[in-house]
């Protein structure tokens, strides 16, 4: 414990202070001495610098130049000699003698070359001369020091003619050559288990490994000055040979080179590498920065006496960081990932890049200050002076500089490239109106399209208010400002914040991925025909939503600019205000009230429920209910009406405010124009609050602060969403402390509970903090129970086509409000009787969500289940009310129930959620197998399945008719030929088993099982010879012995005991045979075993299930036969580690059945799975998002920044009011153990079919062109209809509804119509016009056919915005009915 604090003090403390040095006893001591010369070298020279000269120009020069030189050099060199060891030429030394006077001269460098595997040293004892592949690898813990100084460089000239000596050879060591003597010098010693500690080494950190060749393959003493520097070759070996002293050749100039005496891991100990050039350039180009920045603000002398010094400490640091990043001590301020996964490089650069960040904002405000005329300026009635306000700013920057070792020493900064993504992601929602960040790449998208934008609005609204325009006559270039406005934005919120979710890329890449992680083979050109068919249709998709965009905006663009050409909204202010406030209430706050599960916590059901709350199992898709209907209509009368009047309004009444006023700030109003409307496009759930807030604060209680309507809604629609922030962390610490919550375990509970108020008012000051910032809580919680493993994590297929169902239903069901009010960064659990899913929202945009799903594990540890039962468990039967049990009212919670209710961190919003899913069933196999004769039918089950995939396989004449399969089974031809393994064939197991002879026989064979071959035969149409001694009978009885001998075997020859048979059937329901030689002849052909047995065993598992059921039916061959080609079709039946598993899961087959073998606290358990494809019922249960967040903190603040890899660690235990332990656990690893993790997904709502039929689908000029045909259409032909016209020939209704079976848009519909109703042909010929059209829809031509069959193969690998059964058979109906008139 003593050494382990204090080796946290020196590598995590004291190594945080100085920016990564430390002394480190496991290095040498010429490593700890650079490290100490370069820290103390770039302490004292600013230090110097500024005491010894003046602050001018020349002194900040002679800084910044010295410092760049010696990064410079330093780089060159490491650079250089990273580039000598991955392809410089090794010297060896030409005797013996070399080495003995090497070793004179030893030094730890050295012996770091021979101990690592970046160095390969002499074979072992008794090594061939002549063998170039022998190795040695020293362990760690022989690498002690010999000097200090270590003679590293030797000036060479040329040497005379000499044998060629070795190049590096690349690790591994390439295969032994057959004509070497001995294969035992070719043994590779490597270290032990124990000292493989450090991550350097692992042989991806080096590259070419150079190998030596011994001088003689004598045994030689080893020196005394090697004795630690070569650890033993082998366990038996007594005697050593010398290591080897290896140069590497670093050429300087033309004939002259320096031999270097080194290698790549004390090199590495020395110094980080820097991968590449430009690498390099950047590290220096920080060093200077930093250098610069620091030097300036000394001499402008913001810091004086004493900080002076420590200013230089946080420059010695920083620049220090560039050179030498400790792992040990990284993991304070970098992704907890990369602590498990190794050194994550953009540590190095962190500690620089805030320096220059916040060095350069106090240089800037240095010149600001340094200005006379700064203003005085009034914002809502409050007077800033900005000098003081700057003065303030630049006080607590300078701050925050003195503090940079305190601040990384807490892990308080997060990686450089992280801070970045959440102040452009912040920037981007509070000011632009932007949905989320998903990645660096996608946060620099996001901004520089909202800028690009906010430039373009910026010229037309500058222009507009140029010049002052009376009321009754609005600008022609202003209403363009207002069209343009509202279309730019409705754009930008239709679209990702990720430019790499581009259909055609990332639909390739799944493609691909999915072909190759399946490990299918498949042929390249078809493959490639395939992605190429697919990437023509997606890139067609991509045209139709780009039209549709292109169709809506247009028509926005020319509403919205004839209505503000007009003066309409100058007097319609209070009207959209009250239509706001009714919609949004109605819409987002009393609607979902009554579709709770609880409304407002205190009715016991819902008030509005779905069609599927009182089923229990349902099996249909939901249904559409008329509040849902109403909730869309609502909703999008909201999002595109209301708020798009109010803010237009407020920009006319503003515009034509600030046009007579020459200080109009034209920027602030196009920002908060795009702003508004963009949120408003995206999410409404919460602009009403803010409205009426807005409305209500400014209009009575401070009207006098009032600047604008526009700017007042901007600025608190920012207010709120730090209001709601501060709101939910609140409720989580109230929730989470709350005295009733605890798990009193002892008296010490009463009596600390007391002394826990000083952390609450310091938790409190945490949260308004970090509600500032948006930063998560960090709390310090709780102990742990260990997790186990569920089954291999074989169960992670179901998350991801639960995934996949999400991806096509999740956007439409939120907007038909059935997971209720929703927002970014949302967190749910959807929970089912096996399924526990955690569902991330991560970004809400105008008709898409990008979500993440997180798989629990089925069979959770105690404290999950306890979790999992207190979501499942109702409160309904509560009739408590405090101390007693008076009961309550009718449809009313207890009030006990409504107390606990309102204090938890989670809520059911949905008890009856609908998803395509699989349902699990399960039976023990050892349970169907415990009986003899239940194993007995077994294998009859396994050999008459034998026998039908046998006589149904195309090779059957092949393999009948081949000369050496017949030759290899004259034994079985012979009636008396017994089988008499006694390890295989038993009485107990066998129907054919002849108990007087002991063994097996053709006559017994044949006595059981002849009538099923010559039912199978009969069944064929090509006639096949199946009497007694026909070839097929023979082949059939050979392959029953082979598969029985091949179940023994597999059983390990002990098929009596349940459990060796359990294993060895398990084996073969895997497809591993283990043959024998008896039975190589099947060897002719794998077939055999890959398509007649190894189907025959996973078909005999379905059948003996199916026994249990109908016993007498399946003796019947007929009745049996019928089975098996049924379940042929429609039965997926292979192991979950096969890939046809996982193909057939993602593909949507109804049926599947595996057989499971399963390990828990060391009782081996076999299952048999059988899956179905129905529609799953789960509860949606939201959670506090600042919950999610906190809890997460805490797990990386214990396992990151405090380093506990105690399996007992804290912060995950049961805690039912806050979901402690699934919210934890579905955390990324380390930090949790989720069983799967999605990618980021997204949904779009143009996938849902439902929420399509509300709306129509997309708008396009083919769409509206085929409405109105169709409505001129019908019209047309129901005036035909009523004109007299006899009905039979006309058949109005016989039209559409011999088309109605089609599943296309209703474009096929119409046009079918279109083309009856002239000719006026005959029923008959109607019917078969309408079946053509309907075999062009389902063939059509080579381009439809592929089509439809890149679609059948590979649904759902396509990307989620785009629907095929809607798109593509609506665009290709109009074509391909052009093409048949």
């Amino acid at each position: 414990m003593g050494s382990q604090l204090v080796q946290t003090l020196r590598q995590g403390v004291w190594a945080s202070l100085t920016g990564g040095w430390y002394h480190d006893p496991d290095q040498n001591t010429f490593n700890n001495s650079c490290h100490l010369y370069l820290w103390m070298f770039l302490l004292m020279l600013p230090l110097s610098l500024h005491l010894a000269l003046p602050p001018t120009t020349m002194a900040l020069s002679i800084y910044c130049t010295s410092v760049t030189i010696f990064f410079i050099t330093i780089k060159m060199v490491n650079y250089r000699l990273h580039v000598m060891f991955d392809k410089g030429d090794v010297v060896p030394p030409s005797s013996l003698s070399d080495v003995i006077q090497g070793a004179e001269n030893k030094s730890n460098a050295d012996l770091l070359s021979t101990s690592s595997n970046s160095e390969c040293q002499d074979g072992l004892a008794g090594g061939h001369t002549d063998c170039p592949f022998q190795r040695r690898i020293i362990p760690s813990h022989r690498l002690r020091p010999r000097r200090t100084h270590p003679e590293i460089f030797q000036v060479a000239t040329p040497p005379p003619p000499q044998p060629q000596p070795l190049s590096p050879i690349p690790f591994p060591p390439p295969p032994i050559p057959p004509h070497l003597p001995s294969p035992k010098i070719f043994q590779v010693t490597t270290p032990r288990p124990s000292t493989l500690s450090s991550p350097l080494s692992s042989p991806f950190h080096s590259t070419h490994k150079p190998l030596s060749i011994p001088d003689s393959g004598r045994r030689q003493p080893r020196p005394s000055s090697e004795e630690d520097s070569i650890d033993e070759s082998s366990e038996t070996s007594t005697q050593e040979k010398p290591s080897r002293k290896l140069y590497y050749k670093l050429k300087l100039f033309p004939g002259k080179w320096v031999n270097i005496l080194y290698d790549r891991l004390a090199l590495l100990a020395l110094l980080d590498r820097n991968q590449d050039v430009v690498e390099n350039i950047a590290v220096v180009f920080l060093a200077f920065l930093v250098a610069f920045l620091g030097f300036i603000l000394l001499n402008h002398g913001c810091f004086k006496d004493i900080w002076v010094f420590q200013f230089c400490v946080v420059i010695a640091s920083c620049q220090y960081s560039l050179l030498k990043v400790r792992k040990a001590f990284s993991a304070s301020f970098h992704s907890p990932l990369d602590v498990f996964q190794g050194h994550n490089q953009i540590v190095a650069y962190s500690r620089a890049a805030y320096f220059c960040i916040f060095c350069g904002l106090i240089w800037i405000l240095e010149q600001m200050l340094r200005r006379k005329d700064l203003p005085v300026s009034t914002v809502y009635g409050i007077t800033i002076v900005l000098a003081d306000a700057l003065k303030f700013l630049r006080d607590i920057l300078v701050g925050i500089t003195y503090c940079f070792p305190i601040t990384f020493l807490v892990g308080l900064f997060p990686q450089i490239n992280t801070f970045m993504i959440y102040l452009l992601e912040q920037i981007d929602i509070h000011f632009f109106g932007g949905t989320a960040a998903t990645g660096l790449h996608s946060a620099v998208y996001s901004i520089f399209r909202s800028l690009t934008a906010l430039s373009l609005l910026y010229g037309f609204c500058f222009g507009a208010l140029k010049e002052p325009w009376d009321e009754q006559h609005t600008p022609a270039l202003f209403s363009g400002f207002c069209g343009l406005l509202v279309v730019l934005s409705y754009h930008l919120s239709g679209q990702s914040s990720d430019p790499t979710t581009c259909i055609v890329s990332s639909t390739s890449t799944q493609l691909l991925s999915s072909v190759f992680v399946s490990g299918q083979n498949f042929d390249f050109n078809t493959l490639y025909s395939a992605i190429v068919i697919l990437y023509d249709l997606l890139l067609h998709l991509q045209k139709e939503i780009l039209l549709s965009d292109l169709v809506v905006c247009s028509i926005a663009y020319i509403l919205t600019f004839a209505i503000t050409s007009s003066t309409v909204f100058l007097s319609l202010k209070v009207v959209l205000y009250a239509l706001a406030g009714t919609v949004g209430f109605v819409t987002h706050y009393l609607v979902p009230q009554l579709r709770k599960h609880h409304p407002w916590l205190w009715i016991s059901h819902p008030v509005l429920k779905s069609n599927e709350y009182s089923q229990f199992e349902p099996r249909d898709d939901a249904q559409l209910m008329w509040f849902e209907r109403l909730y869309v209509g609502l909703l999008c009368f909201e999002k595109y009406v209301v708020y798009p009047a109010i803010i237009l309004s407020a920009l006319t009444n503003d515009g034509f405010s600030l046009s007579h006023r020459k200080n109009c700030d034209v920027l602030l109003m196009t920002v908060a124009g795009m702003k508004l409307l963009r949120a408003s496009f995206c999410n409404p759930s919460f602009q009403f609050v803010t409205l009426i807030f807005t409305i209500v604060f400014f209009e009575f209680d401070c009207s006098r602060a009032s600047e604008t309507f526009l700017l007042d809604f901007f600025i608190m629609s920012i207010v709120f969403h730090k209001l709601s922030d501060l709101l939910h962390k609140l409720h989580f610490i109230m929730v989470y402390i709350a005295p009733w919550q605890i798990a009193w375990g002892s008296a010490f509970h009463a009596f600390a509970q007391p002394f826990a108020v000083p952390h609450s008012a310091m938790l409190l000051l945490q949260t308004f903090v970090t509600t500032l910032f948006y930063t998560p809580l960090s709390p310090f919680l709780g102990t742990f129970i260990p997790p186990g493993c569920d089954d291999n994590n074989l169960n992670s297929i179901f998350y991801e086509y639960l995934t996949r169902s999400l991806q096509h239903s999740l956007c439409g069901d939120l907007m038909l409000g059935r997971w209720g009010n929703y927002s970014s960064g949302d967190c749910f659990i959807l929970a089912s009787d096996y399924l526990n899913a955690f569902v991330h929202l991560i970004e809400i945009g105008n008709g898409l969500v990008t979500f993440q799903l997180r798989g629990l594990e089925f069979r959770g540890t105690y404290c999950q289940q306890r979790e999992v039962e207190a979501i499942t468990e109702g409160v309904e039967e509560d009739d408590a009310c405090c101390c007693c049990e008076p009961g309550h009212l009718p449809h009313v919670l207890s009030c006990n129930a409504a107390f606990n209710l309102r204090w938890l961190a989670w809520e059911v919003t949905t008890t009856k959620y609908l998803l395509e899913g699989y349902s699990i069933s399960e039976n023990n196999a050892a349970t169907m197998l415990q009986v003899y004769d239940l194993r007995k039918l077994l294998i009859t089950y396994y050999l008459k399945s034998i026998i039908y995939y046998l006589i149904h396989s195309l090779k059957l004449q092949t393999w009948i008719k081949d000369s050496s399969i017949t030759e290899a089974l004259v034994s079985y031809t012979k009636w008396h030929h017994i089988e008499r393994d006694p390890a295989v064939f038993s009485v107990k197991i066998d129907e054919d088993y002849v108990h007087c002879l002991q063994g097996v026989t053709r006559a017994s064979f044949c006595n059981v099982y002849l009538e099923w071959i010559q039912y199978c035969a009969n069944k064929m149409e090509e006639p096949v010879d199946c009497d007694e001694d026909s070839p097929l009978v023979t082949l059939c009885y050979a392959l029953s012995v082979l598969g029985r001998r091949s179940l023994g075997t597999a059983s390990h020859n002990m098929s009596n005991s349940l459990e060796s048979f359990l294993y060895g059937f398990n084996t073969l329901f895997k497809g591993d045979f283990r043959i024998a030689t008896k039975d190589e002849w099947v060897f002719t052909d794998m077939d055999l075993l890959q398509k007649v047995v190894a189907p025959g065993v996973r078909m005999s598992l379905k059948l003996h299930q199916d026994h249990f059921t109908c016993l007498e039916e399946t003796e019947e061959p007929a009745i049996l036969y019928e089975a098996i080609s049924n379940y042929k079709t429609s039965l997926v039946i292979c192991h979950e580690s096969d890939p046809a598993w996982r193909k057939a899961v993602l593909s949507s087959r109804d049926t599947l059945l595996t057989l499971r073998h399963m390990v828990d606290d060391g009782t081996d358990e076999y299952k048999i799975i059988m899956l179905y494809k129905r529609h799953l019922s789960f509860k949606v249960i939201k959670i506090n998002k600042e919950c999610v967040r906190g809890l997460w903190a805490g797990q990386q603040q214990e396992l990151v920044f405090l380093r506990n890899r105690n399996p007992e660690r804290g912060s995950i235990q049961n805690s039912k009011q806050a979901l402690r332990n699934m919210i934890n656990s579905s955390c990324d690893q380390p930090l949790g153990y989720p069983m799967y993790v999605s990618p980021l997904t997204t949904s779009y709502m143009g996938t849902h079919k439902q929420l399509r039929s509300i709306w129509g689908g997309p708008l396009s000029l083919d769409s509206i062109r085929t409405w109105l045909f169709s409505k001129w259409v019908r019209k047309d032909n129901l005036t035909s209809c009523n004109s007299g016209v006899n009905m039979e020939d006309v058949d109005c209704a016989g039209g559409s509804s011999s088309l109605s079976h089609n599943p296309n848009s209703i474009t096929s519909q119409s046009l079918s119509l279109y083309q009856a109703r002239p000719n006026r042909t005959s029923h008959a010929n109607r019917q078969h016009a309408a079946g053509l059209v309907h075999q062009i829809f389902s063939t059509g031509d080579a381009h439809v056919c592929s089509t439809n069959a890149i679609y059948d193969k590979f649904k759902g690998m396509v990307h989620p915005s785009y629907s095929f059964t809607y798109w593509f058979p609506y665009h290709e109906s109009i074509t391909h009915l052009s093409r048949v008139h």
